[in-house]
């Protein structure tokens, strides 16, 4: 197994080194520990710090680990596992092919088997699509549009970009930018994968501790979107209460404006709701949500674990998705992604119609 594979275990060549090895994954997760906690870290790692860690001195645990981590993250099967992984791995890949190709030093040169930028343009069939000029790239705008798809940052809007013959330029440094684009698909390819029982069973406690890292943490993507229809049962349930007038207990209050703070309600329209409630008070309710969104705090506090709404009994009326998921905002995210689009009308549009429509 070569050392170039393991740094980068993405590639098409990586893979078929692993197939050829004939590896027996059902024994590889039940015999080879050191491979199993090196791809539990891979996965751990990309969702607490944004990183796979320190590669494996050893060629084949680094190598073998990838595919193994690829299973973790199919039996976790939370798409923002997925993304944090995929989006690890390439920035692992990224940095280590920039130092590579930075590095000066013709003893490392010579030691050292590495990619050229033409190797990882030809891995991903962007030779044509992408092409070197004088000043930088140019960039055929479907490839452009296609990279930067989830890339944030107004620079990388197409307004704001030269376009000529159907081409976009982007100056030489960019580049790797793209390219860690192009290797974060490569790497969200295909998962989940349709893992095997004797495998899954093997990585049962694995799976569980990737489970709780989940939960103890805000992975969630931004959302800006208060579709109460789409609400877990804990959220609907705590919303109807105040759409009531009931009392909250702390917890509950707290998980529910946690909740609509996370998913893009302001200040503001969180305290109109809460003004249907006999006890509400506005000042104290400002500083709590402005408290709970870190606006009067230095922490930004996410809404609770589906573990502690159970603990505090505000878990109720589960559904199918509550036993695949680990947080409120796991659930969301997913219920939104599987909604068509004529079902995503924002809480907050209908409302300003309906005003509208009365002031007229």
């Amino acid at each position: 197994m070569r050392a170039l594979h393991a740094r980068y275990p993405f590639l098409s060549a990586a893979r078929e080194t692993v197939e050829e090895a004939d590896v027996d994954l059902v024994s590889l997760v039940r015999e080879d520990r050191t491979v199993v906690e090196r791809a539990t870290e891979r996965v751990a790692g990309s969702l607490r710090e944004g990183s796979v860690g320190d590669p494996h001195r050893s060629t084949r645990v680094e190598l073998l680990s990838y595919p193994v981590a690829r299973v973790l993250v199919s039996l976790v099967d939370e798409r923002i596992c997925t993304r944090k992984y995929a989006r690890a791995e390439a920035k692992r890949a990224i940095a280590q092919f920039t130092d590579e190709r930075d590095a000066s030093a013709e003893l490392k040169s010579a030691r050292t088997e590495k990619l050229s930028v033409a190797d990882l343009l030809a891995e991903f069939d962007l030779e044509e699509a992408i092409r070197e000029t004088d000043a930088g790239y140019r960039v055929a705008v479907g490839t452009y549009l296609g990279l930067t798809a989830d890339v944030r940052g107004e620079e990388w809007r197409l307004v704001n970009r030269t376009l000529a013959d159907g081409d976009v330029h982007i100056e030489r440094a960019e580049l790797d930018a793209l390219l860690e684009e192009a290797i974060a698909k490569r790497v969200e390819r295909g998962l989940p994968l349709g893992v095997p029982d004797p495998i899954a069973d093997e990585l049962d406690e694995e799976v569980a501790s990737l489970r709780e890292t989940l939960a103890d943490l805000d992975l969630t993507r931004e959302i800006d979107t208060v579709v109460p229809e789409r609400f877990p049962p804990c959220m609907k349930a705590l919303l109807d209460s105040i759409q009531k007038g009931e009392h909250l207990e702390h917890h509950s209050r707290f998980a529910i404006t946690a909740f609509l703070t996370s998913i893009g309600m302001s200040t503001d329209e969180i305290i109109d709701l809460y003004m249907v409630n006999s006890s509400f008070g506005e000042e104290m309710t400002r500083y709590q949500t402005d408290h709970i969104r870190g606006e009067t705090s230095p922490t930004e506090y996410s809404p609770p674990s589906c573990a502690t709404m159970q603990s505090y009994g505000d878990c109720v009326n589960k559904d199918d998705r509550c036993e695949t998921i680990s947080h409120p905002m796991a659930y969301y995210e997913k219920a939104l992604d599987e909604a068509d689009e004529d079902e995503l009308i924002d809480w907050r549009e209908e409302e300003g119609d309906g005003n509208e429509g009365e002031a007229a």
